[in-house]
């Protein structure tokens, strides 16, 4: 696979100017469609070695490779990992049923190879999905010997991934999408940032177009069943002393420029940022699981549910986060320190038309925080599979199309899942994008989530 460039310069801040409009085609079955295996970006080359090169990891990477081609955003992006993860998983598992199956499934033909099965129901998933060709799977089996296992396994993979696509097919994602942004009153709602900023104007999303997927929160969840059941504590109050410390917090640290933030801190912030036409932020920590998955001893169906489990947990916190976001429609900093929107009695030392984010404000509300909350699942679940939290591990930000100059060569360590975690959450801090409470309980909503899906999900029969 070779490294993709884009095809012309694009800024970070232009990006977001068009995400809520692309978010509108990638989240559809009518996202951009391939003309071409090349010129993909591989985003394992380099991270698995090529003797760990299982289909688990191959189809996984493909999936991280559509994410970026098509530009989708975070939420239908997670829902695309756990669709064919889960496709994956139910084709490899349904040969011999060691775990429970997320779907209802015939007896499978004989003989099948499984290898063959696994890349047919995540190829198949990618197609429907981003309506990306299928040269890949034709490139993967052209390696593998003809037979009637070969002819069996595209027959039944593909098979049982329309079953899993059946299955979802009801859960809301296309109602969603008609579903309009409820603003609410008072000088705590959320009003447009960055490209689609209005200063003194108001809301500005009716010239701009709407805020990125506000009906998201209203798709059924995969396993944890109602979003609500997962709220946050109340954000703070805008007249208490803990709302004036976060603000003043982010005033200081958040600014493009800041004389608290740490050169370490804002490498921190470019690391994790994970913006528009790059892998996303659950598609950074999908790559951080491909990579621990590699060290460990496990057969293709355990790899399946170990990705499959990673998906689940990340789709269900884009819906748990969206649901949030938008049901309490909190503003973001930029807001709250470029306007005048709270009173100047009590904030105007805190008010500066000028001052500008590190990184640029997404279009849509800030409590809770996605990067918070796909961290924090995504780290405890891999804490759960892996049946520890302690695990050392160096990565790179997988997108330098994003921040090339800022992350040229950059590497960072963590010794513990956790550690990294907070690192990402704390990013949209230093970032200057969220509240210090977006990014506390969404870590902590992470969590619960991770834990609730690693205790329900796909467990082992008998």
């Amino acid at each position: 696979m070779t490294i993709c460039t884009p095809s012309k310069p694009l800024t970070r801040r232009a990006a977001l100017a068009g995400l809520s409009a692309a978010a509108l085609v990638a989240a559809s079955p009518r996202a951009m469609a391939d003309t071409a295996c090349a010129a993909r970006v591989s985003y394992i080359e380099g991270v698995v070695s090529p003797g760990n090169m299982t289909p688990v990891m191959a189809w996984s990477d493909a999936l991280v490779q559509a994410v970026r081609d098509t530009a989708t955003p975070p939420p239908p992006a997670t829902r695309a990992f756990a669709i064919g993860h889960l496709a994956g998983f139910a084709a490899v598992n349904g040969l011999s049923p060691r775990y429970a199956s997320p779907v209802s499934l015939p007896e499978p033909p004989t003989p099948v190879n499984p290898q063959v099965a696994y890349g047919a129901a995540v190829s198949t998933v990618r197609k429907a999905l981003f309506q990306q060709d299928n040269c890949a799977l034709e490139a993967f089996l052209s390696r593998l010997p003809d037979g009637e296992a070969k002819s069996n396994g595209v027959a039944w993979g593909t098979a049982v991934a329309w079953a899993v696509l059946a299955e979802r097919a009801g859960d809301g994602t296309d109602a969603s999408r008609g579903l309009l942004y409820g603003k609410l009153e008072g000088p705590m709602a959320w009003q447009p940032t960055g490209p689609f900023f209005a200063a003194e104007n108001g809301p500005a999303f009716k010239q701009y177009g709407p805020p990125l997927l506000p009906g998201w929160g209203k798709i059924q969840p995969f396993v944890v069943g109602n979003a609500r059941d997962f709220r946050p504590r109340p954000f703070p109050r805008q007249d208490s002393r803990e709302f004036l410390r976060q603000l003043e917090k982010v005033f200081m640290w958040g600014g493009a420029k800041s004389d608290y933030r740490t050169e370490d801190q804002a490498e921190i912030a470019f690391f994790w940022e994970d913006g528009p036409r790059g892998a996303t932020p659950p598609g950074h920590w999908q790559i951080i699981a491909m990579d621990l998955l590699q060290r460990q001893s496990l057969d293709l169906v355990d790899q399946a549910r170990f990705m499959a489990l990673i998906s689940l947990s990340q789709a269900d916190a884009a819906i748990v986060t969206w649901d949030c976001k938008f049901d309490m429609d909190v503003l973001r900093p930029e807001t709250a320190i470029r306007t005048t929107v709270l009173p100047q009695d009590r904030f105007a030392r805190f008010h500066d038309p000028d001052w500008q984010t590190l990184i640029p404000t997404p279009p849509f509300p800030a409590y809770t925080s996605g990067h918070s909350t796909f961290s924090g699942a995504s780290a405890r679940m891999l804490a759960h599979l892996l049946d520890t939290d302690m695990v050392s591990f160096t990565g790179y930000a997988p997108d330098l199309v994003n921040w090339p100059m800022q992350l040229k060569g950059v590497r960072r360590s963590f010794t513990s899942l956790s550690q990294a975690a907070e690192e990402a959450g704390a990013s949209r801090e230093y970032g200057g994008i969220h509240w210090e409470a977006d990014n506390t309980e969404g870590l902590r909503i992470g969590r619960l989530i991770a834990d609730t899906v690693f205790d329900t999900a796909l467990p082992r029969l008998g």
